[in-house]
């Protein structure tokens, strides 16, 4: 990504709205399946730490690690939530087979400089055997508009497409399911109506007001109550996914 999403990232991740939703339902996904908790969980592209850090805040007996692309981020991450944070790429990661627990990679995938099946492939071999993969993706291409521009997203995915990804690295077990589910129709609007992709645009992430961001975050934590039992709803602007590598 450009330094200055980075920045933003950053800045807001501890509080913005979006964020918190996502690592909200991304601890579920951990709480909720099993996996070898005696083995460290990886954030595979952790940005500036601000999930391995809410982790550490709500699960402080797991043990976990970052690995992140840009070494100033990573710099960031590890002073941010107090774990080792690597530098490396997720195409080739610097560990060695059957690591971790659970992998964590958090709307990575979708970066141009990723290569989804090689990411997988690599997420799969540094998983230990039972171990768990959970994912959050962008959904949608033809929800691609000047915030993927601008943090430079290529692709977007489907439930159906994440399946097939999944199954091709030989991960077995897949759960998918979409979430920002009742902010679908407003994300419409904003991004493929008024938003327009230019080489100025803005991405998303930024500070919202008080009142907005209380909003759309009890938009969202209403949305998880009710889609919790069900693992995601049939339609959203991002999709959860988790896979685990074969006992």
């Amino acid at each position: 990504m450009e330094a200055d999403e980075y920045d933003l990232m950053d800045a807001v991740e501890d509080a913005m709205w979006w964020y918190r939703a996502m690592h909200a339902r991304v601890i579920d996904a951990l709480t909720d399946q099993a996996w070898p908790r005696h083995l460290p969980l990886l954030d595979a592209g952790c940005g500036t730490g601000g999930f391995l850090a809410r982790l550490r805040a709500e699960q402080p007996g797991i043990a976990a690690e970052g690995l992140e692309f840009h070494p100033p981020a990573a710099d960031r991450a590890r002073a941010k939530a107090g774990v080792p944070v690597t530098v490396g790429s997720v195409n080739a990661m610097p560990f060695a087979d059957a690591s971790f627990g659970a992998v964590v990679s958090l709307d990575v995938l979708c970066h141009a400089g990723v290569e989804p099946a090689d990411a997988l492939a690599e997420m799969a071999r540094v998983l230990a055997p039972g171990g768990l993969l959970v994912l959050n993706l962008p959904a949608y291409a033809w929800l691609h508009s000047a915030h993927d521009v601008r943090v430079h997203n290529a692709r977007r995915f489907t439930a159906g497409e994440a399946r097939g990804l999944l199954a091709a690295a030989g991960l077995t077990a897949p759960r998918t399911g979409y979430w920002n589910s009742l902010l679908l129709p407003l994300m419409i609007v904003q991004r493929k109506i008024i938003a327009r992709p230019a080489p100025e645009s803005r991405s998303d992430v930024a500070p919202f007001s008080p009142w907005a961001d209380r909003t759309l975050h009890a938009v969202t934590a209403a949305e998880r109550i009710l889609a919790r039992p069900f693992g995601g709803l049939p339609a959203g602007g991002s999709l959860l996914a988790t896979a685990r590598r074969p006992s």
